[in-house]
Order: structure tokens, then sequence, then C-alpha cells
């Protein structure tokens, strides 16, 4: 059962269709909290890490869904288990480090220690403290170990890409992301053995559903991103596909690579595009097609709520979403390659690895204009608002080409079925 926010929000999207996202959807602390309860906490699986990350028993990563703060650990057994980081005692998030190694998880504020799974081991003073022939204090006499654990999230492990959720009646991982996404995921994740290559992380000043709609958007790459559209990585006449599940939520963007450096329909009066502008290190777009792409050069998947995959020629990551308080999230790229890779290639990876992350040669602008546009929606709240989401029409289905805001309708259309607005 769906659980509602502390406080209510009055907003409601006028109209039918989701070509219209009204600037409240970005703004409202009482929608955001639903958005939270039913997106991050309910029926959803969330991303919390690569299998790569946590390699050894009692290896952990310390990350977050929501606004809620978990532990993603290997077991003794090598099993993974997800556990909510709060003592069941007081509360306190008793895991500070980002990650690390722990034989067992022990809260510092009054030291209660839990096993790898989350199980009640230990309590000091269970039984109180003799002294001088009594018995001073201690916890009651029907005190139970096992009904004093941590939170223990559901866990799905799909290619090395582990899930999560604290909803232990969600749908199967399978069935959440449906048939056609399954296929994407399991295109980059097939089980190959993967190798962490490092990381990336920004707090960004803006509505975390602002980063899902950036990667469901082919329209800007083209126009934005001086580096895609010249060199050719993600241009509007590439050739694309744009392909949805069935409920609209989750979406994979295709796209082969064409055109570099070629002026045309696509470039006239675009001032992004640079026709003589080069690299001073060439190795930097020294792009090797691996067997395993098939013909795309390019597919950024989204997993909705909080997962992008990464496949921009020769560069992998994950991208995670982590909510932040309504105008604000935090945006973990993970960046990894393939076991089997030979040296040159790890470095090639690392190399185009610059395109993205904070300060990469592309991903740099969309921090800084989903920053505009929070601020905008900030200082519009209550006029009635809405931005325009028209672009190749304004109903939500798969198309094949780039000139198109399809994919974000779509979201948009399962994410009003889910809120009731």
């Amino acid at each position: 059962m769906v659980q509602e926010s502390a406080s209510e929000s009055n907003a409601h999207w006028t109209g039918s269709g989701s070509s219209r996202i009204p600037y409240w959807a970005y703004t409202d602390d009482a929608v955001y909290q639903q958005e939270l309860e039913r997106f991050f906490y309910t029926g959803h699986w969330c991303y919390v890490g690569l299998e790569a990350e946590i390699p050894h028993a009692g290896d952990f990563r310390r990350t977050r869904i929501g606004e809620r703060s978990v532990i993603l650990i290997r077991d003794k057994d090598g099993s993974i288990n997800v556990v909510e980081n709060r003592c069941a005692h007081r509360g306190v998030a008793f895991c500070r480090e980002r990650q690390g190694n722990k034989t067992e998880l022990v809260c510092p504020y009054h030291q209660w220690n839990y096993k790898l799974n989350g199980d009640l081991q230990g309590v000091p003073f269970r039984r109180g403290l003799k002294q001088d022939g009594r018995t001073l204090g201690g916890m009651p006499a029907d005190f139970d170990l096992k009904q004093h654990g941590l939170t223990k999230l559901k866990v799905a492990v799909r290619g090395g890409v582990v899930f999560a959720s604290f909803d232990h009646g969600v749908q199967s991982l399978e069935d959440f992301l449906g048939p056609r996404i399954c296929r994407y995921v399991d295109r980059v994740f097939d089980g190959r053995k993967l190798v962490l290559l490092g990381y990336n992380r920004q707090r960004i000043p803006g509505n975390w559903k602002l980063m899902q709609e950036n990667i469901k958007d082919p329209y800007h790459p083209g126009l934005l991103h001086a580096w895609f559209v010249t060199f050719g990585l993600w241009r509007s006449d590439n050739k694309a596909q744009l392909l949805m599940d069935d409920r609209l939520r989750h979406a994979a963007m295709v796209s082969t690579r064409g055109n570099a450096g070629q002026a045309g329909a696509a470039t006239s009066g675009v001032t992004s595009f640079k026709a003589a502008m080069a690299l001073n290190d060439d190795r930097f777009l020294d792009v090797v097609h691996e067997d395993w792409w098939g013909e795309p050069t390019a597919v950024m998947t989204t997993v909705f709520p909080s997962l992008i995959i990464q496949q921009q020629v020769n560069s992998l990551s994950t991208r995670q979403i982590i909510p932040n308080g309504v105008g604000s999230f935090d945006f973990v790229w993970t960046h990894f390659g393939l076991a089997s890779d030979k040296p040159e290639m790890t470095r090639r990876r690392l190399r185009q690895a610059n395109l993205f992350g904070p300060a990469g040669f592309v991903s740099a602008d969309d921090g800084e204009v989903i920053e505009f546009s929070q601020d905008s929606f900030a200082s519009n709240q209550g006029n009635g608002r809405s931005t325009v989401v028209e672009l190749g029409g304004t109903s939500a289905e798969d198309a094949d080409h780039m000139v198109t805001e399809t994919l974000i309708r779509g979201m948009y259309t399962y994410w009003r079925e889910v809120m009731g607005r």
C-alpha cells in the first residue's frame, strides 16, 4: 500500500497528457516528499552499486536510496546484503566511511553490533551490570535480539549490477525492467567480470527528475554540447532509436555515430557546432569498435528513478541519482571496464571518461543548465507556468529519430499515474 507523505500539496496538474509540466513539479516540497515515498521507498527497485565494488567478504559501500542511508555489503558466504544505515537502538547513522571492509557492523554510540546481514548479535550490558552482589539495569527479560536487527532491504543482482528495495513486496526486477530494457541492461552487463576504474561525484542544485529528463532528451545533445555535434558522437542526424518499457518509465536512447565534423541540416544555425574545432590530443576520440556493441556506438539507458547506464563509445559508467531535497541531488558516476580489457583499452576508457563527470567536456554543460532551470522554476513558483515538451507531438511512443521529446512525455505519463496528479 502506498504511504502518504506527512504534508500534502494542493498542487494539481490541470489538463490531460504530459506535454506541459508545471513548475511546481520541481519545487513543491510536499510533492517531493510524496515522490520519495512512491518512487524510492515503495514499489521500485533502486540502484545501489556494482558487485565489482565489493569483491571480498566484508567489503562495503555506503550510499543512499532517496534520502535514506544504506550499506551495500558482501557477506562472509559471498552473498550480497543491503541494510539501512540506522541503528535499531537510537537511530544513529552509524557508518560514516564511504567504503571499506568490516567484519561486523558496530554503532559507536552504545556499541550495539550486528552481523554483516544486519542481524543484531550483541548489546552491551544486555543482562545488566553485576556490582556489589546486585544486578544493575539491563534490558527486559523478554528482549529478543531477533526483533532488533537493522532494516534489511530486498536485493536483486543482474549481470553484476545490484538493486535494492525497502519494499519486500516489489515485483521482480525482471518484471520491473521489462524485456526491452532488460535487453539493454544485459547488453552492458552480461555477466562478464567488471573492473572498477574510479568515481566522480557532484551535487547539482536542481530537482532530481531533471537528470532523468536530461538523459531521456535527445533534442539537446546536438545543440548544447559542442563536443557531441562537432565530433559526431551524438547529433540530431545520427541513426537512432528511442525505446521505452511498457509502463513508459524506463528508456533506452540508441545512437550510431556519423558525420563527424561535417556541416549539414543538423548543424545549420547551431552555434555549438565548431567545424574548425580540433583536438590537441587525438587519443581522446581514439574510438575502437567493440564486438558486443552491435551497430550502435552509444546507448544511454535510464532505469527510473535512480539509474543511468552509459555506453558512450568506449566509456562505460553507471550514474546514480540521489535526491537531496526538492531542489538538489547528488550525482555519482562509477566508471568501469572489463576484466578482459588490455591495458590500452583501459587507458582508452579512462581518457574518454574525461567527456563525462562534473568537469567533463560534455557533462559540465548538463549540470549548468539544470541549475539554470531550477533557478527559474523557483523564482516563478505560483505563476501557473509550465514547461513545453511537445517536440515530435504530445503523445508518448517509441521513435526512430532524435527530433522528439517523447521519452520525457512517457516518464511524466507514468509520474502522473503513480502520483495521482
